[in-house]
This record gives structure tokens, sequence and C-alpha cells, in this order.
């Protein structure tokens, strides 16, 4: 494991000490305390910010209520990362916004929520100044892919860099990113407060199942000359299901739990993690994948499979194929992982630690 995952996974399980041994026995899991209501309980009263000139206090979210988080972002790519169903820790309300969308619109939509934290998707989206009105804690989740400081340079990454250039950090009390290994870059922009990868929601997980026979082999994702390097040889040898766009909430959902194999391919030939691999672990599906970076504490060969080149990912195929369910306890250990992305564990976690942070260390946010 490079230095940068393993701080990545120290990071991201920093509260309980050996929690990846747990989630390999869900059952330990029930039986661990691990409880996420705990966490939120010790919020403080209210939140003093950073700036001494300011009188200015976030007001906490009463004790024993369900925290309100409101989840900005656009729903094709994000409601599946968010917490849609409401828990004893957590009332959610995901609203959708993008690029160029009416920030008015979105800003009417949170006043009636009235939320206690708010949590943005892409934060480069919203328009500078936007929040300065808001008086509760917001959260920024960076969540695309950017030049890493020994990486290879890549125009798409250079392109994801310019979008990111648009972030008005002034709008968020706290930035979070998926990926630990771009924080160089992203710092000058936003200062990272943390990395945490992509939550799945909870709806999305499922136990594993019998594979069909043939197994039914998918990929989600849009079509690059990388991608369809790996994959042209593989549409002509076997049926893949190839969903190029469009399909999210239920449609996403329903094509996930027809899926026995899932293959994860990165968009161009730069090192990554896909929150799609935590999705179909979630699912229960077997990942077959390019070399993931981070891993976020996944293994390889335990997890999921390994994949280094197009004639790989044929070769495993074919042996699927000819027997179905002979890597099913990949299936299992992966679909035990993948508790480490459950939504409804893991922002109450995130927002325990954001409020206390900004409790202890202040913010530097711009109000009005």
């Amino acid at each position: 494991m490079a230095r940068g995952e393993l701080a990545c996974v120290l990071d991201y399980h920093a509260h309980t000490a050996g929690e990846l041994e747990v989630l390999q026995q869900e059952r330990d899991l029930q039986g661990a305390g691990y409880r996420t209501a705990a966490l939120i309980s010790p919020a403080p009263a209210r939140f003093q910010l950073g700036r001494a000139s300011r009188a200015e206090t976030y007001a906490a979210p009463p004790a024993g209520v369900p925290v309100r988080i409101a989840f900005i972002g656009q729903e094709t790519y994000f409601r599946a990362a968010a917490l849609t169903t409401p828990t004893p820790e957590v009332l959610p309300l995901f609203i959708e916004f993008r690029s160029g969308g009416d920030p008015q619109q979105m800003m009417e939509a949170v006043e009636r929520f009235a939320p206690d934290v708010v949590i943005v998707f892409r934060p480069e989206t919203i328009p500078a100044g936007r929040f300065a009105s808001l008086r509760m804690p917001t959260l920024g989740f960076l969540t695309e892919p950017l030049p890493r400081a020994e990486g290879k340079a890549h125009p798409d990454l250079e392109w994801r860099l310019a979008d990111m250039r648009l972030i008005d950090s002034s709008n968020f009390d706290r930035i979070v990113s998926f990926d630990p290994l771009f924080v160089e870059a992203a710092d000058p922009l936003a200062p990272v407060w943390r990395s945490v990868p992509l939550p799945v929601d909870d709806r999305f997980f499922a136990p594993v199942r019998a594979s069909a026979v043939p197994p039914r082999v998918a990929f989600v994702g849009r079509s690059t000359e990388h991608r369809e390097r790996y994959l042209i040889d593989v549409k002509h040898t076997f049926d893949v299901l190839h969903v190029a766009h469009g399909i999210f909430g239920d449609r996403l959902l329903e094509l996930l739990r027809e899926t026995d194999v899932a293959i994860n391919l990165h968009n161009e030939p730069y090192p990554s993690f896909e929150n799609r691999v935590s999705l179909h672990l979630a699912a229960g599906n077997l990942v077959l994948s390019e070399p993931l970076s981070p891993t976020h504490g996944l293994e390889p060969g335990i997890d999921y499979v390994e994949v280094r080149h197009p004639e790989e990912l044929v070769r495993t195929i074919g042996q699927i194929h000819l027997h179905p369910d002979h890597l099913r306890r990949v299936r299992i250990r992966g679909r035990r992982k993948a508790e480490a992305f459950r939504a409804s564990r893991v922002y109450p976690r995130l927002v325990h630690d954001l409020l206390l942070d900004i409790e202890v260390f202040g913010t530097e946010r711009a109000l009005s």
C-alpha cells in the first residue's frame, strides 16, 4: 500500500482502531458497540466563528434530534452518494443543483428545509459568495480527480483543475476530497480538511446472490478511447451491457440488482478511485477493475479482481462464464468491505467531526 493510500485509510478510520478487520465480519459490526448516534451526541451547544471581529455563532442541532443534512449536487451523479432515507441520526434532503443551474431556486430549497449542515458535491459549482447568508456549517466535497504531485500530466486532469479554480472557498467552512493524493493541487484553491471516499446510499446495499448462468456482466460509464480499448474484445466475445449515460435513481438500483459482474475502468489512462466500485460492491456484485489508487482499504484479489490489460479482462470474464460462482468468496468479501462506505455510518461521523473541528479551530467562511 502506497504512503498516500495508507494515510487515507488511517484518516478515514481514525475513530475505530482495527475497524477494517471488524468490517470483514458483518456479525461483529452489530456487536462491536459502533453506533453513529453516539458520534453525534457530544456536539457542543454553539460554534464560534473564526474571525475575531464577528460575534456570530452557529446553533448546534438539538440533543437527541436527528441532524438535518441538505445534500446539494447533480442528481445523476451524486444522489447515490448521499443519504436519501431518514435514520434515527439523520434527516436528509437532496437538492438538485448543477453548474449553470438556478442558484436562487437552490437557496430557497435550502432555506425551506432549514438544515443543520449543508454538504455540497462539486463545491466549485456554487457561485461566489452565494452561501454568505447561510447560518449553518457548510461542507464542500471535491469529487473530481485532479493532477497529483508526482503523477503524469494529462489534459483531462488539467481541464478538471481549471474547473476547480472556479471554487469560492469562502462559501465553505471545510473542504473534503475523495482522493488524498491530489491535495497538493487542491490546497492553494481550497485547503482540504479531510479525505473521505464518496459514501454509498443505504438503499443500494443488498445481499450477495447466486450468479445467473451465464453471468450478467455490465459496465456503467461513458465511452472514452481508453475504456473502449478494454471493452472492444469483451463486447465482441461476450454479452456485456454497456450503459453509457443517463442512469440513476431507481433505474440504477434495478441495474445493480440485475448484475453479477461489474467492470470498472478509468475514464482516461491515469489512476483514480471511481465511486462505482463501492456502489457495485454494496450491491453484491463481483467487481473487475483496473488498479485503484487509492484503494480506500480495498484489497485486490480479496475484495475485487484486478485486471491490468484488455486481454486479462477477456480471460477473466471467460473463466467466470465457465464457472459463474467460483469467485463468490470475493463477492462476499467485497460486500462486507462495502460497509465502510455506508452513508448512514459515514455522514454522522463526518458531521460530528465537522462540528467539533469548527468549535475548536473556528472558520474563515465569509458571512454577510
